[in-house]
């Protein structure tokens, strides 16, 4: 795709309230539709995600998941429904992207992502979105995003709580330091079973609606360069007492 293709009438009709925001406006609409975003997971997290960003127009979105649409799924995961329970959650995922909006590439990787395919799925890609449930796939995202110099949104939620910070561990900040790579923030996984997973613990629908949101927020500030994107903070989430704060870290090693 040009990035000087125009756009037609019904795209201009289409993002008109992004057009005419002073920090998106033309030139942010054009990157949203020059751009290519990776999306691991179209499960709790992934659904908001990907309906967002595809209503936006980012033009090419990539969605990764080897699951298929269970009807435990549907109290959460919104882009599916009853009619696509027992299909690949990827195609789900992409028809309903089609739905949305028909200027949007979709290309779909029904696989489980391993450290040895994550790098050339991710490749083409600049920017990774990881809404997946396992630590294991959260760090494996945040090694092949930094080996691939590709910010990495990242957001995990449980129960009643969420949290969601952004990783480009390859660029210096304003102090001239690194960035924090994810091991900063998180050292190393917890013993297996230690955290519960929402089929063990369970997790109310909406809170996963409120993060995937935040984060697809945080997808269109990367692509556009609007605002101030959440590198060495990350954003908690209290849902029960309705109520946000942000921790901020720094690169350890």
């Amino acid at each position: 795709m040009s990035d000087h293709e125009p756009f037609s009438k019904e795209e201009i009709d289409r993002y008109a309230r992004h057009i005419v925001l002073p920090e998106i406006g033309g030139e942010g609409q054009q990157a949203l539709k020059n751009a290519r975003v990776l999306v691991i997971g179209a499960g709790g997290l992934g659904s908001p995600v990907l309906l967002y960003l595809a209503a936006a127009g980012v033009g090419t979105i990539g969605i990764a998941d080897d699951d298929g649409v269970s009807l435990s799924n549907l109290q959460r995961q919104v882009i599916h429904d009853i009619g696509t329970v027992g299909e690949a959650k990827t195609e789900s995922a992409a028809r309903a992207i089609v739905q949305i909006n028909p200027h949007v590439t979709c290309r779909r990787y029904h696989e489980r992502l391993s450290r040895e395919n994550i790098g050339g799925i991710l490749s083409g890609y600049d920017l990774l979105l990881d809404g997946s449930d396992n630590f294991e796939t959260r760090y494996m995202a945040a090694d092949a995003a930094e080996a691939a110099t590709v910010p990495l949104v990242t957001g995990a939620v449980g129960r009643f709580d969420g949290s969601l910070t952004v990783l480009k561990p390859y660029e210096k900040n304003a102090d001239g330091k690194l960035n924090p790579r994810y091991r900063d923030l998180y050292p190393k996984a917890p013993p297996p079973g230690l955290i519960p997973s929402c089929a063990e613990a369970g997790v109310i629908g909406p809170v996963t609606g409120v993060i995937g949101t935040l984060m697809a927020m945080e997808a269109v500030k990367l692509i556009t360069g609007a605002g101030e994107p959440l590198v060495g903070r990350l954003l908690l989430y209290d849902g029960l007492n309705a109520r946000f704060d942000t921790i901020s870290y720094a690169r350890k090693i």
